[in-house]
């Protein structure tokens, strides 16, 4: 599975990030972490606000960060 975090650096974006991998890392789920941060490809997923999570290639959130349950239910599926 690949999780992208979408975002060029804010405080949102960098803690998004964090709590991903923290979820990641708790669950033993078996995910490559990669940071998008140039804005012509974030606008490629459809993202207008940062920050932006996508599982697999299908953006699951944007301009917000999701609630940890969220995030793990996303990683899940």
């Amino acid at each position: 599975m690949k999780v992208t975090i979408l975002g060029t650096g804010c405080k949102k974006c960098v803690f998004l990030e964090e709590r991903v991998k923290e979820i990641i890392k708790k669950h033993q789920i078996e995910a490559e972490v990669e940071k998008v941060t140039e804005i012509d490809k974030i606008v490629a997923y459809g993202i207008m606000m940062t920050p932006g999570l996508a599982v697999d290639d299908k953006v699951k959130s944007s301009g917000y960060i999701p609630k940890e349950e969220q995030i793990l239910e996303w990683l899940k599926k």
